[in-house]
């Protein structure tokens, strides 16, 4: 009788040839955990291991973020230090600002860099090497300046630092100020006037000015001078106005002032032969012009002589030097008939070289600042009026008030009841009064 399970074993799947070695690891390996036999484990050979390796290992790793840590810790520390040096550098510049400021009376609050790295270090010697100080804007007199540019050394600081800085002494201080021509025409420019540079120590201006009723231009040389340490003035020169292109009016009585015809004015009064006889026909004229009083007559009645006049080659020039502020008053036709206003030369005669210099005159002040203070090498340039600045033993703040009180002049001794004793003088002139008040009219003493 045939086993019935060998006919169910027909009818399974051929199983794979894994090899003798295969097969008996998988036979072994019943649960599927990767076992293996004890006679394969044997076959091996073993080694003992060795910790030592795998110790050594593990310390080189952890030694790595050790070393690591230490840089990053190095490196934000010395971050923290850097931004705690910049803040307080940006705090000592924003209360030198105020200080400045408040001392200077200035209107916005000036720049101010304070250099050195670190800065610590010097807020801890109470000394900044050095700051750069730029003030915009500075108020002078008449006119602003335009920037005031310092460079500070030696700053002696004073208060509980660094938080709280309550005023400094500036040792040494070197800069530049700077007058700017178009501050100066824009400040100044009510009076019309414009001005330019010239030459290294000379401004020219020019501009009009309304007189009776006509637009002059006027033009003059300022030349730069420095008044005592602090200040910058003007000499005047040169002053003129111009009446279109015919005549010039300089204020004065001297050679070369007063209202005179320009060269084309005198060339036009040699061609127009009724303004060379109106001329001629003034005998105080005429003489001026080489033509004695007996020959006025026939010059002015006979064309060929007024040709032979008007022609010689000095005539322009005679004509040029006539001064016609001397017939405005007695002959003001004449000028009428050279075709000047005589209005407007009643009026220029009005302007004394006093009134024009004023509106040409440039002058400025350095504001009064503690300490020593002083302008030098003043020099024109093309944007303006520059002066270098130099200045020593300068407080500010709370040392400028400490100044201040050691300047004050001392007062007299006083008693506790806070009124001031008399002086031995006094006493003795009341004294000496009231012994006579004593005395008979005799002069015996009872």
């Amino acid at each position: 009788m045939r086993n019935p399970y060998e006919d169910l074993a027909a009818l399974a799947d051929p199983e794979e040839d894994y090899g003798d070695s295969s097969h008996r690891r998988l036979e072994d390996d019943v649960l599927g955990l990767g076992l293996r036999a004890d006679d394969e484990q044997a076959d091996e050979e073993w080694t003992r291991p060795d910790h030592r390796r795998g110790r050594r290992r593990r310390g080189r790793f952890a030694a790595l973020p050790i070393a690591l840590k230490a840089v990053v810790a190095v490196v934000v520390a010395m971050a923290f230090l850097v931004v705690a040096d910049r803040w307080a550098v940006l705090y000592a510049e924003q209360k030198t600002q105020e200080k400045l400021k408040d001392s200077l009376h200035l209107a916005t609050e000036p720049d101010v860099t304070v250099h050195g790295f670190p800065f610590l270090t010097q807020i801890a010697d109470k000394r900044l090497d050095k700051v750069d100080i730029a003030i915009p804007d500075v108020a002078a007199d008449r006119v602003s300046l335009a920037r005031v540019e310092a460079s500070a050394s030696d700053v002696q600081l004073q208060g509980s630092l660094p938080t709280d800085i309550k005023g400094a002494v500036i040792g040494r201080m070197q800069g530049s100020v700077l007058l700017s021509f178009d501050d100066l025409n824009r400040e100044l420019g009510s009076s019309q006037v414009k001005f330019t540079e010239m030459g290294r120590s000379s401004v020219r201006a020019e501009g009009s000015l309304p007189v009776a009723g006509h637009d002059l231009r006027m033009k003059a040389e300022a030349h730069i001078r420095r008044v005592g340490g602090r200040g910058i003035a003007t000499d005047i020169s040169g002053m003129q106005l111009n009446i279109a292109d015919i005549a010039v009016y300089r204020p004065g009585k001297g050679e070369g002032e007063g209202l005179r015809l320009t060269r084309k004015g005198a060339e036009e009064v040699r061609r127009n032969l009724a303004q060379a006889k109106a001329l001629l026909s003034i005998p105080s004229l005429a003489e001026r012009l080489g033509v004695p009083d007996s020959a006025i007559d026939r010059t002015v009645r006979s064309e060929e002589e007024l040709h032979r006049v008007t022609g010689a080659p000095r005539f322009v020039k005679q004509v040029m030097k006539l001064n016609l502020v001397d017939v405005l008053v007695e002959h003001p036709w004449l000028l009428k008939k050279i075709g000047i206003d005589p209005g407007l030369a009643s009026g220029l005669t009005q302007l004394t070289k006093p009134d024009l210099s004023n509106r040409f005159s440039l002058s400025f002040q350095l504001p009064k600042v503690p300490g020593y203070v002083r302008l030098q090498n003043i020099s024109v340039e093309r944007e303006g009026i520059r002066a270098d600045l130099s200045g020593m033993d300068m407080p500010l703040g709370d040392a400028e008030k400490k100044d201040a009180e050691k300047k004050a002049p001392e007062k007299g001794p006083a008693k506790k009841g806070g009124k001031p004793e008399p002086s031995g003088k006094n006493d003795k002139g009341q004294k000496d009064k009231g012994e006579k008040s004593q005395k008979p009219e005799g002069g015996k003493e009872h």
